[in-house]
């Protein structure tokens, strides 16, 4: 009852008018390879900026079935829609595509009085190479930088063309500015796939370039979105994507609100001086640790050397000093020893010479001294009195 009742609702909005001015935009057709991912943005005008916005399948608006919705269900499936209100830009993200995805598609905002506004597109899901794709679906730049897009198709046919989502387009042979930008296109032929490729460079970026873009050739376009973020000293001032010839090298697509990836040329030099600046904080240490370890080694030798020299010094000056084997006391007197000898015979006129007198004998009495005595030693001096007897 409630899909019938849906579709009557439908129809009586679209008897009054399925839209006063169109205020929702997008691509027309893009072709995506078998296994890959799609992103597609829906622009809107500022006045639906928090009305609910949904993605919806099938040829016609009025018997479209509703995939993903803003408010419920946000995802389904392989397929998830995001909003961005600031940039007024609500995408519809598809990813592991079939064939039997192909189909047409509708981006609508949901009006309450109204007929609900939208607009439709076509997704074509080949199991060879896409005719028109890019290697990334969104890319980064700099302040003052310039950033390059490449996009690839099977055949020369019209010339090639690169379009502001919602604004004016670059074509191929003529450069000029899009949104205050220089841009310029340059279509090459490759031989290795025998295809041709469109060069697409912004230059002079400013943050105002941020949003989607899209390369047109023919019937296709690819959106693609461009983030331009302020100048770093870490950050490459220009972004090219990588070459490849392959639609299966896009990565999985991301919500609009996520931010977008950063080329593989600018991804590397970061990580190079995120390396460097990592490697310089520990010879940074080393150096300020040298200089007060080598002082500290410097300082140690040198006290080490001191007391070397200091005690060979002492050790010479011990061994030159002569040994003082005794000391004599400065009061000290030479120990005397006095003796009287007398005669037993004869007068004392008679001579002392002992061959006519006989024996001679002698006393030898010592005097106290005031000083304590020592014992006589080889060269000291006795003095002696001699007395002659008779015998």
């Amino acid at each position: 009852m409630a899909p019938h009742l849906l579709l009557v609702l439908r129809i009586l909005f679209f008897l009054t008018g399925v839209s006063d001015t169109q205020s929702v935009s997008t691509v027309s057709h893009v072709s995506v390879k078998q296994g890959g991912s799609i992103i597609i943005p829906c622009l809107y005008n500022q006045k639906y900026r928090n009305n609910v916005k949904y993605g919806c399948r099938g040829y016609n608006w009025l018997g479209c079935s509703t995939v993903v919705r803003t408010d419920h269900p946000k995802t389904s499936g392989k397929t998830s829609v995001s909003d961005d209100i600031n940039q007024l830009v609500f995408t519809v993200t598809m990813t592991s595509l079939s064939p039997s995805d192909s189909d047409y598609y509708w981006c609508i905002v949901e009006r309450k009085s109204k007929a609900d506004d939208g607009d439709r597109l076509q997704i074509s899901v080949t199991p060879g190479t896409p005719e028109l794709y890019v290697d990334q679906q969104q890319m980064t730049g700099v302040v003052g930088g310039s950033v390059t897009v490449l996009c690839y198709y099977s055949s020369q046919g019209s010339s090639g063309k690169w379009c502001k989502m919602g604004g004016p387009c670059v074509v191929v042979g003529l450069s000029g500015a899009l949104d205050g930008t220089f841009v310029k296109l340059v279509q090459e032929h490759r031989e290795t796939t025998n295809g041709y490729v469109l060069m697409v460079t912004m230059s002079g970026l400013m943050m105002k370039n941020t949003g989607w873009y899209w390369c047109e050739k023919g019937k296709l376009q690819m959106p693609v979105h461009i983030t331009v973020n302020q100048s770093t000293t870490t950050q490459s001032t220009t972004t090219t994507q990588a070459p490849s010839t392959h639609q299966a090298s896009l990565t999985s697509a991301e919500s609009n609100t996520s931010p977008p990836t950063v080329s593989p040329s600018v991804t590397n030099r970061d990580n190079v001086v995120t390396n460097e600046n990592t490697d310089e904080k520990p010879q940074s240490l080393l150096e300020v640790l040298f200089i007060p370890l080598s002082l500290l080694v410097v300082l140690i030798a040198v006290t080490l050397v001191t007391l070397k020299m200091l005690r060979k010094h002492k050790d010479k000056k011990a061994k030159d000093q002569p040994a003082n084997t005794s000391v004599q006391s400065a009061d000290s007197e030479p120990n005397i020893t006095y003796s009287t000898v007398s005669h037993t015979r004869g007068t004392a006129q008679q001579g002392l010479n002992p061959e006519s007198h006989g024996d001679l004998y002698s006393t030898v009495i010592p005097k106290q001294h005031r000083t304590a005595q020592r014992e006589a030693e080889p060269g000291d001096v006795v003095y002696s009195t001699v007395a002659a007897h008779q015998r």
